[in-house]
């Protein structure tokens, strides 16, 4: 049997997928540990979970900061200066160290936790890219090849500080693969091609294996004898890393839900920010969101990759506001797929979310296209087609890397 490292950052969108696939190895008789926030990822994957350090960096702190204001070229300048590559500061002596500890025989890196990319090709070990969204598969910065170019220049500096200095091989690396974000050898992807459409198969190694959903712990004190019978049931939810920012988009919603008297609207509000209480909605701070959407007629979101694929995943048509980062390439997907519609974040009213959550819910159309998107998603295997490519990974022949050929 083969040792997995899975390498993470502080977001439970990122972990929750890859806590599937590390369940899926494990009951094979593989041996699984992480390296990434120990208090988030035990919390997600279970107190029993081996996660490795030497000590443990102020993880959460990065995952926080980001003002809730920030939009646009502003938030895509924070997230790569003051979030990814801190955090890649910050994780590749843990990393090291757990390699030395573990010996892993392969990596699993999320594509927002770059510094485990640095350590596998410093150590010479396989590894794998851990997309939780297809957006970076399309280019999103073609368009912009300034900033294009700026960030491949952050990811070039941080090779440099960790011993991975420019070499032919290298170059060589970069043009046909692209950057740190996409291993050479298998970059699985938790969507499908029914929702993300086409993109750029990166010579092969891309791997669409549909969410990656595994049981959660169950939520005892939730009201399930409130949601009504009969009524349509609407989940509203900003995610975790932006319920500050999406606090307005929740205040519309319930607005929304309550000019709405025939729909039950479950409010996801972990900051506490909603104070109406309207008959037909309910608000808690957190809620068992894969048992809620097992009964839902629609959601409104964020456009959060993981959200939307869960939502699909189970059938559930979307309203969504896009806020930042990959959120407005999701949302263009999913409307392109014809599964939801998508609203102006700074620029819509309760009215307008109204109207679209009556429409998703009376037009046939996006109902039928959701759950084309799930059967799609239930088709490509999820979490144990995912560890069957990272079973060949290590059958494979090598390719290129940058530390060869110095």
């Amino acid at each position: 049997m083969s040792r997995y490292l899975f390498v993470v950052p502080p977001l439970v969108g990122h972990i929750n997928p890859a806590v599937g696939v590390a369940a899926a190895l494990a009951a094979r008789g593989h041996q699984v540990a992480w390296v990434g926030h120990a208090g988030l990822i035990a919390r997600l994957a279970g107190p029993e979970t081996t996660v490795l350090r030497r000590r443990e960096p102020e993880y959460g702190r990065l995952a926080t900061e980001r003002p809730s204001e920030l939009r646009g070229p502003a938030a895509l300048k924070f997230l790569w200066e003051d979030f990814l590559i801190p955090l890649a500061d910050a994780m590749t002596p843990q990393i090291q160290a757990a390699v030395e500890d573990f010996s892993p025989d392969a990596l699993v890196v999320d594509q927002q936790a770059v510094a485990g990319a640095v350590v596998a090709m410093r150590c010479g070990i396989p590894w794998a890219s851990s997309a939780t969204t297809a957006a970076e598969l399309s280019d999103p910065l073609r368009s912009m090849p300034k900033v294009a170019a700026w960030v491949r220049g952050l990811l070039l500096d941080l090779e440099v500080r960790n011993g991975l200095p420019t070499t032919p091989a290298s170059q060589r690396y970069q043009r046909k693969y692209g950057d740190l974000r996409f291993s050479p050898r298998l970059v699985i992807v938790y969507s499908t091609a029914a929702l993300s459409g086409g993109v750029d198969e990166l010579h092969g190694i891309v791997r669409f294996v549909g969410p990656s959903i595994t049981k959660r712990p169950g939520d005892e004190a939730f009201p399930w004898d409130r949601l009504p019978q009969g009524r349509p049931i609407v989940l509203a939810t900003v995610g975790t890393v932006n319920s500050k920012a999406g606090a307005s988009l929740l205040a519309l919603c319930v607005d929304a839900i309550a000019a709405s008297p025939h729909v039950f609207g479950i409010v996801v509000d972990p900051n506490g920010v909603i104070t109406a209480k309207p008959p037909n909605v309910m608000s808690a701070p957190h809620v068992p969101q894969l048992e809620v959407l097992r009964r839902a007629d629609s959601a409104i979101c964020h456009a959060g990759q993981n959200t939307v694929c869960e939502a699909l995943y189970h059938g559930v048509p979307l309203v969504m506001a896009p806020i930042r980062d990959d959120q407005p390439i999701v949302a263009q997907q999913v409307t392109a797929a014809g599964a939801g519609l998508r609203l102006r974040f700074a620029h819509s009213t309760a009215d307008d979310v109204r109207t679209a959550l009556d429409r998703v819910l009376t037009e046939p159309a996006f109902g039928q296209a959701a759950r084309s998107i799930a059967r799609s998603f239930h088709e490509a295997g999820g979490a144990d087609a995912a560890a069957t490519h990272l079973e060949r990974l290590l059958s494979a022949q090598p390719t290129e890397t940058c530390e060869q050929g110095r």
